[in-house]
């Protein structure tokens, strides 16, 4: 399988994160509300303070608009309750107005000492319906102004949606000097792609089939290569992993085994994002998959039965979860973002039987981004602006 050209020589270290159920997105069984598993501050901060004890570099939090919390509270709130771990927080571009987003980003920054990255989301808004290329074009330019208010003295901007004059950075200079938090994205739109390539660093897919995968960061490449930029790949799944195959498929068919169909299809229609080219591709992952509902040998796509966004899972025992791990690795994907149901107790399987296996980076320290006493291993990658 050919491989996407990056900067990036050395493949072996990739970015392990995990997830923050922020979103009441985590169940015994899927589709079964549980209420000690619901969206809170002592669950989702005890699950944060689980994965940076089991040595994860990175955890996701998620934004929604009709359930779970807000995401930078939430962050905020982590701060003094953790060390090491780095913060992947959502945030919805035109929710806040750019500058005040450039001071609030700052200040977390600088609460967590440059433990921060973000994951820049192009979403509708409630009540709102629109147009996908106005939506990347308002994200195109809150990025820019966030970046001006991180690296420059004063904002001068003259946009199509954002107009400001002369306004001093000065409250906005993030803890990560620079060029700010790294910033991750997800979409497929040529809007999208466009975006990706000339603004974000990292681009983060959802499971589709391996050969999907490498075509669609193909894509990335040429237009990120079209703004002399060069990014990295991150993939998104669920895990399941267990100390043979057999125990889980077991598991994977037990997670669904009480799941309504109906109920599933409402917690999906649910999400803000139900709508997206994404979901999409997800929905049809699932209608290319087995009887079974397996896409790829390991690949389960049982998960999107009861949830939007990224629907499938890694399936199988240690060596075989190490092994599509390291093959993805081989594509040229640097960032993985796993998790899984529940997620406590996911995170125990993997913490324990992978995690000590891999090799694993921050790509902000590997950026230059994060000031650190000793110095991080070389990793090969380029200037990426």
């Amino acid at each position: 399988m050919t491989v996407v050209p990056i900067t990036s020589p050395d493949l072996d270290a990739a970015e392990v994160s995990w997830f923050a159920a922020l979103c009441s997105d985590d169940y015994r069984l899927l589709g079964q509300p549980d209420g000690d598993l619901r969206s809170s501050w002592e669950h989702c901060s005890g699950i944060v303070k689980k994965a940076e004890g089991y040595g994860f570099r990175n955890i996701l939090c998620p934004s929604s608009y009709q359930v779970g919390q807000d995401t930078l509270s939430f962050v905020a709130g982590c701060a003094p309750i953790t060390t090491d771990i780095n913060f992947l927080a959502a945030i919805r571009c035109g929710e806040v107005q750019p500058v005040m987003l450039a001071r609030a980003v700052a200040t977390l920054d600088h609460m967590l000492k440059g433990r921060l990255t973000l994951n820049v989301i192009s979403s509708d808004f409630p009540g709102e319906v629109a147009d996908s290329r106005y939506r990347y074009k308002r994200s195109h330019e809150v990025v820019e102004i966030l970046r001006q208010a991180w690296t420059q003295d004063h904002i001068e901007y003259d946009g199509d949606i954002y107009k400001i004059s002369k306004l001093s950075a000065d409250p906005a200079r993030p803890y990560q000097q620079n060029g700010g938090p790294l910033l991750y994205f997800g979409g497929y739109s040529p809007d999208a792609l466009e975006l990706c390539g000339a603004q974000c660093d990292v681009y983060l897919m959802w499971p589709e089939t391996r050969a999907t995968l490498v075509e669609r960061m193909r894509a990335v490449h040429a237009r990120a290569a079209a703004h002399n930029r060069t990014l990295d790949y991150g993939l998104r799944v669920h895990m399941i992993v267990r100390d043979t195959e057999a125990e889980a498929k077991e598991y994977a068919e037990h997670l669904v085994s009480k799941l309504d169909d109906e109920y599933g299809k409402l917690i999906r229609d649910r999400a803000h994002d139900s709508i997206s080219l994404g979901v999409s591709h997800q929905a049809r992952a699932r209608e290319l998959a087995d009887q079974f509902g397996y896409l790829e040998p390991h690949m389960w796509t049982g998960i999107g039965r009861a949830r939007s966004g990224c629907g499938a899972a890694l399936v199988g025992s240690v060596d075989q979860v190490m092994s599509e791990i390291e093959a993805y690795q081989a594509m040229g994907i640097r960032a993985f973002i796993f998790s899984g149901y529940p997620h406590m107790d996911e995170a125990d399987h993997f913490g324990t039987k992978v995690l000590p296996l891999l090799k694993t980076c921050s790509l902000p320290q590997a950026y230059g981004r994060v000031p650190t006493s000793t110095p991080a291993t070389p990793l090969g990658i380029g200037e990426r602006r």
